[in-house]
């Protein structure tokens, strides 16, 4: 049996970009954004300080379709009654610690896909080069992650999908970004929405760190925004945290540092699904 350090040389030989995950608190171990990948060197020696670390790939020469269920909203009845199913074509497939099933596509050079957040109730397209998914064999409190080869093609190949699916795709998050927020879209989602305001949402950012998160009764929605606004714009989520932080030092009537904490993490884990 392979350790996770093993495995996750594996991944790296075949040309992914690993990242170590904290089996506890399902964050990332080191800085990954905007950074290379790391090389044989660099896993021996993270995953010899960690060796029980999960092990995550960063989309950045595919893309998945994450499909889970979200309360009474089941991303698979999504799928099914999509009408572009047909383009779907079998590829490589996993089965995702919390009953869900990831669907892996190779990237195409001539349209571009990034990350889209609840393009169907249920189902998120994860593909922005700063986006990463767990991979077999991490385990959270939830499961265990498995390729599932009964439903991969024949030695699991990852497949090339047709334009025409990241077409009606991009289409399909269109249609259905248009509804109001109700936090099961995905943080990142949300923010990239219209605004009322002539200021940027970059300015709006820098604001709320400034001035703080306002009053009792909006801390926890201008929290939301502030938190999918910097995911939105590939912050290491790390750097989510501490600039929350600042955030909340900065509001009159704060929230308690654990309350806040607990939160944030909430919010990232839940957009990292």
């Amino acid at each position: 049996m392979h350790s996770m350090k093993e495995y996750a040389l594996l991944y790296q030989q075949k040309g992914f970009s690993v990242i170590p995950i904290s089996s506890t608190t399902k964050r990332p171990l080191i800085e990954f954004a905007d950074k290379p990948p790391l090389d044989a060197d660099g896993i021996n020696e993270v995953w010899s300080k960690y060796p029980n670390a999960n092990i995550a790939l960063r989309t950045t020469n595919f893309f998945v379709i994450d499909i889970d269920k979200h309360g009474q909203t089941s991303g698979f009845d999504s799928l099914k009654n999509w009408e572009h199913l047909n383009l779907i074509e079998p590829t490589l497939q996993a089965k995702t610690a919390s009953g869900g099933k990831h669907l892996f596509y190779f990237k195409r050079d001539d349209i571009h896909i990034s990350q889209m957040i609840g393009f169907l109730p249920g189902v998120d397209i994860k593909a922005h080069e700063n986006n990463y998914v767990l991979v077999a064999p991490s385990a959270t409190d939830k499961g265990q992650y498995e390729w599932d080869m009964e439903k991969s093609p024949e030695k699991g190949t990852m497949i090339t999908p047709s334009r025409a699916l990241i077409e009606a795709i991009i289409q399909q998050y269109k249609i259905t970004n248009g509804r109001e927020f109700d936090y099961s879209d995905g943080l990142r989602s949300w923010v990239s929405k219209g605004r009322t305001s002539g200021k940027t949402k970059t300015t709006e950012l820098f604001e709320i760190i400034a001035n703080g998160l306002g009053d009792e009764g909006n801390r926890n929605d201008k929290l939301a925004k502030f938190v999918g606004g910097l995911l939105w714009r590939g912050v290491d989520e790390m750097d989510v945290l501490t600039l929350a932080k600042i955030a909340n030092t900065n509001t009159p009537n704060p929230l308690s540092m654990q309350e806040l904490e607990r939160t944030v993490v909430s919010m990232i884990n839940k957009d990292r699904r």
